[in-house]
């Protein structure tokens, strides 16, 4: 096994594992829940999804899935967003399976690690530049994502006390 298929096997197993913990917080919350933020100026959990779908659509469903590119993404930390229980599990899945589709497309074509699907874009403002490999936005993402999965789960347990895990 070369170490390509190693990195993405173990980026899926992480993303795969997000998906289900997250999907398993989310089912214990009320929209309150969703909604809520522990502080006027800290994210809500519709915030950290908004954020999480909105990463996933500009690092891999422009490149991958032909979704159009969306330069103003203020709306993810608009202070009060709504979101239903629904859409936030749907949104939260949604993203994980676009991760994992695009993770499947570089297990089966490694050579692809090293494209620059972002040349043409917008220029990008943050810590990846239009420069960036498939490789170096996955490493980033590896980072960036499960922060905000960890959020997820500690704003959760702000707000229940308690989470059930099974």
């Amino acid at each position: 096994m070369d170490s390509s298929t190693i990195v993405i096997d173990l980026l899926l197993r992480k993303y795969k594992a997000d998906k289900k913990w997250t999907r398993i917080v989310i089912e214990q919350l009320s929209e309150e829940d969703i909604a809520w933020s522990p502080t006027p100026v800290s994210n809500s959990i519709a915030n950290l999804i908004a954020h999480i779908s909105g990463t996933v659509h500009q690092w891999f469903e422009t490149a991958y899935c032909g979704a159009p590119f969306i330069e103003d993404r203020s709306k993810e930390f608009e202070r009060g967003l709504q979101m239903s229980k629904e859409q936030a599990l749907e949104l939260s899945k949604k993203s994980y399976d676009c991760i994992v589709q695009v993770l499947e497309i570089m297990k089966a074509n490694p050579e692809k690690l090293m494209e620059q699907p972002y040349l043409n874009y917008p220029t990008f403002n943050g810590a990846l530049d239009n420069q960036a490999t498939i490789l170096e936005m996955l490493l980033h993402q590896f980072r960036h994502l499960p922060t905000h999965t960890g959020q997820i789960m500690y704003i959760a347990k702000m707000r229940k006390g308690h989470l059930v895990w099974e």
